[in-house]
């Protein structure tokens, strides 16, 4: 099964990029033909600043390789490494409708959050339809929140092989529901857009600060508390066990819980789940140039697989003459 996920370097990834994404194609790699990269074309939408978006970019891979992804296992790559994606995105503008994508909800979400409605905000899912089609891609695994886009790339596919036959295989979702929506520190969707995440590297300073800053309810410390409707309880949730999490959930169900001690466990927690990757991602920092050429020999082995599918498409639209 060929499978494909890619994550944005807009800033230091957090535990809801971990759980969310990364983890599960840390694992995918064990057992299936797995495509990772780093959407940094993407970042565009939101990042301005060309030096940080190369070291985000820097940044997000050596994450990724300290956190157990092995270049020899995938193709792990950058995106903007790859020209065949933004030719591609180009292809696929002229079959998509812009009913389409003005029923986007990531759309009109960000509207909503006053961002700026820029044109690459507006066509983001062509662009993510051209990352996935251009791999032959079978399995996307996507949060609840990324479904639409899938749905839409699906659309652009179908649109295109009924025009031309069958070129693009049409890739299913992947989503586990346990995860679908991780929520930050304020109990909205975990983003480093919205200001409410717990970065994957933080100092444990400030990983103290971030933890102890989690949104919970005003109840007094002998009420009784309802731990599905708790944000703390949900990211608590991640680290754990289901032995541990029984444990917890009976302490919420009884008078005596204190919110700040719930907290400074978790702290103590996440400090001590990532501290074997943390020394990883230390040795990485020293050694930027071997990351770099891990990038560069991950792109060449993705144009090898997007080569094939844009001298597809190419002969099929008339662009080889």
């Amino acid at each position: 099964m060929r499978v494909l996920s890619g994550i944005q370097p807009s800033g230091s990834l957090h535990i809801g990029n971990f759980f969310g994404m990364m983890r599960s194609m840390i694992r995918w790699q064990e057992s299936s033909e797995l495509f990772c990269f780093i959407v940094n074309l993407h970042a565009l939408t939101s990042v301005t600043d060309g030096p940080l978006l190369a070291k985000n970019t820097l940044d997000a891979a050596m994450d990724f390789l300290a956190l157990g992804l092995n270049p020899d296992k995938c193709r792990f790559w950058v995106q903007g490494d790859v020209p065949e994606h933004a030719e591609l995105t180009w292809v696929l503008h002229n079959h998509t409708s812009m009913g389409l994508l003005e029923r986007s909800h990531s759309y009109k979400d960000k509207l909503a959050k006053n961002f700026t409605p820029n044109h690459g905000l507006f066509a983001y899912p062509v662009l993510m339809a051209a990352d996935i089609l251009l791999y032959q891609a079978e399995l996307v695994p996507v949060g609840k929140d990324q479904k639409q886009h899938l749905e839409i790339t699906r659309d652009i596919a179908g649109s295109f092989n009924h025009l031309y036959g069958e070129v693009f295989v049409l890739p299913e979702p992947g989503i586990d529901e346990k995860l679908a929506t991780i929520p930050g520190i304020d109990g909205q969707k975990m983003s480093k857009s919205y200001g409410n995440a717990i970065d994957i590297f933080l100092t444990q300073q400030e990983l103290k600060k971030r933890v102890m800053s989690i949104v919970t309810d005003a109840k007094a410390v002998s009420d009784v508390k309802d731990p599905d409707a708790c944000n703390l309880f949900a990211i608590y949730s991640l680290f754990v066990d289901e032995e541990k999490l029984s444990d917890l959930r009976e302490r919420y169900l009884k008078p005596g819980l204190k919110y700040s001690e719930v907290k400074k466990e978790l702290v103590e927690i996440i400090w001590n789940y990532f501290a074997p990757y943390r020394e990883k991602r230390e040795e990485l920092t020293k050694r930027p140039d071997d990351v770099r050429d891990i990038l560069k020999s991950g792109a060449e082995k993705a144009r090898q697989v997007a080569g094939v599918t844009m001298d597809l498409v190419r002969r099929k639209v008339g662009l080889n003459y």
